[in-house]
């Protein structure tokens, strides 16, 4: 594909340094895009994005993405301990009972700016089911985030949860849940929100093949292609490409039974 006049671009461009203000603002946005989309049901879901080294604005625990207002999000540290302010309509809130997944994020990537976790229903529907993401059936997928793998189950809001997705987000940009839903990470949380989306659309995908008995993945040949692709683009991270071939299993397998 280096033969291809046209570029494949990773994600929309840092926005570079904004103000508290422009952060709570599209948060409350990603929000209320969550749960109009269906991503998110009555308290479900969380969205944090780093405010500089120290100091992460979250979601509050125990309400409605659909309802949030800005006023409403917290400050937190490392510590996910509240830093203000201690009156006003946020003094009695609590962060997000997920912020410590959140935090260990932002521990394993520091260029990572935004996480988004949401309860997108096919996606953990499948989990449940055992079907995962990491099939080579759609190109965009490959190119846009070179699989979508599916972290062992934790219990939610646990230490656990900050456990499982260790090595996988050091990796990926998107990941679902087993049995709880799905975790997006970018440089913004519309970046981020944005991943969700396409998580969910190859979820509906991969749920509709699935039922039709016709998943017929991408030829091994074209999956290498679209690899080659992402490296030459800056896209992937070590160990993906190996990742992809474990979870697909497909170059692995025999000509005549990859129909």
């Amino acid at each position: 594909m280096s033969d291809s006049p046209i570029r494949y671009r990773r994600s929309r461009p840092d926005p570079g340094h904004r103000t508290e203000p422009q952060l709570r603002q599209e948060v409350v946005q990603v929000c209320h895009l969550m749960w109009q989309r269906g991503y998110v049901a009555a308290t479900d879901g969380n969205v944090s994005v780093r405010m500089d080294r120290d100091r992460f604005l979250c979601t509050p625990s125990g309400f409605s993405k659909g309802l949030l207002q800005e006023s409403q999000l917290l400050v937190v540290d490392w510590e996910a301990r509240p830093l203000g302010p201690t009156w006003g309509e946020s003094r009695e809130l609590l962060p997000s009972s997920e912020m410590l997944t959140h935090l260990e994020v932002y521990r394993r990537r520091p260029h990572v700016r935004a996480v988004v976790h949401a309860h997108p229903p096919t996606a953990v529907a499948l989990s449940i089911a055992g079907i995962g993401l990491a099939r080579c059936l759609l190109p965009e997928v490959v190119l846009a985030f070179g699989t979508i793998p599916t972290a062992e189950y934790a219990t939610p809001s646990s230490l656990e949860g900050a456990a499982v997705i260790r090595d996988l987000i050091s990796r990926y940009d998107a990941l679902v849940l087993r049995r709880h839903g799905s975790l997006t990470v970018g440089p913004t949380a519309m970046d981020a929100y944005l991943k969700l989306e396409k998580l969910e659309a190859t979820a509906v995908i991969t749920k509709t093949l699935t039922e039709l008995g016709a998943a017929s993945p991408l030829p091994p040949e074209e999956v290498q292609k679209l690899l080659h692709w992402r490296e030459e683009q800056g896209l992937a991270r070590p160990g993906q490409a190996e990742d992809l071939c474990a979870e697909c299993g497909l170059c692995a397998q025999p000509r005549e039974t990859r129909q």
